[in-house]
């Protein structure tokens, strides 16, 4: 227990010493990292300080939970500029060990230093509980394509505070705090997923990477993904298409993965499209016009 707050079993041992011990059940750990830059991956006008903190660790387990696994613990390094106010550091504090308890997971340990700017890092842990990793790399032609989570939803709110609004509350939510599903990743590779991925760059950009690194194609069939009557509403309002949201937003952090058959496919997933002769990845059969997503490193 650590102010009060309790540690999930897989903590053998929190923080307060040099390091903590995290259980591996079958002797391997599933680990990832990501950094959160104030102004380019958050900002306090639009979000709280708790909103920040639990974005910060659902980015990053999710990719844990893509790859099947189960999380167990996150470690936090936090770079403040020395005016930074006590609430907002224990804000975020207190976010990260909400989410981290939504997806059954501890805060086990980090290190706080002074910067120019405020910068979240967080590595997130998980256990394989005996089953392999699911990669990006297993997918297979006539494989189904399916997705678990939201879609569109971060894009939509992301839209609407950039315009200088403050709702619709759930929209501009999911833009705050993303909601992955984090129980869906061991549930996929339970059933068998050949290959599956954290969607945070865009449905099609994210699917390009698994159609790359398993040399295959993947086509999305645009009439399979259902457009909910929010994004449908906040659309018609910013004159705006909800199935581009949909296809190329990103930041929502829903999984995708593909799976060698119907019988395959677990309870709350959606089938999309599915594994064709490659390369690329299409909707409806023909490649998507303009951008399928973030591009991290984008050439002008």
């Amino acid at each position: 227990m650590t102010d009060g707050r309790v540690q999930p079993p897989s903590t053998l041992l929190g923080p307060g010493d040099d390091a903590a011990v995290v259980a591996a059940p079958d002797g391997r750990v599933v680990a990832s990292t990501d950094v959160l830059v104030e102004g380019v991956h958050f900002r306090l006008d639009w979000s709280t300080p708790e909103q920040v903190g639990r974005k910060s660790v659902a980015v990053n387990l999710a990719d844990v939970v893509a790859m099947g696994a189960v999380p167990t613990a996150v470690l936090v390094g936090l770079a403040c500029p020395p005016g930074t106010p006590v609430a907002v550091a224990e804000g975020l504090m207190a976010g990260m060990w909400e989410e981290a308890r939504l997806a059954g997971a501890g805060v086990v340990g980090g290190d706080m230093v002074t910067a120019k700017e405020l910068v979240i890092s967080v590595t997130a842990l998980g256990h394989l509980d005996g089953l392999d990793p699911v990669t990006r790399s297993g997918a297979r032609q006539g494989d189904l394509l399916a997705y678990c989570g939201r879609l569109g939803w971060a894009a939509a709110g992301l839209a609407v505070l950039g315009r200088g609004f403050r709702s619709p509350v759930a929209v501009v939510g999911a833009q705050r705090v993303p909601e992955p599903p984090y129980a869906a990743g061991a549930q996929a590779a339970r059933a068998g997923a050949t290959s599956m991925i954290d969607i945070s760059d865009g449905l099609l950009a994210d699917l390009g990477h698994v159609a790359e690194a398993s040399g295959v194609g993947l086509d999305v069939r645009s009439k399979s993904l259902e457009v909910h009557q929010r994004l449908l509403d906040v659309a018609s309002a910013l004159g705006a298409d909800p199935l581009h949201w949909m296809l190329t937003g990103g930041e929502d952090h829903a999984l995708a993965a593909t799976f060698p058959g119907a019988e395959a496919v677990p309870e709350g997933w959606t089938v999309i499209g599915s594994v064709v002769a490659g390369p690329g990845v299409t909707v409806d059969g023909r490649p998507y016009e303009g951008a399928a997503g973030w591009e991290h490193w984008r050439r002008d």
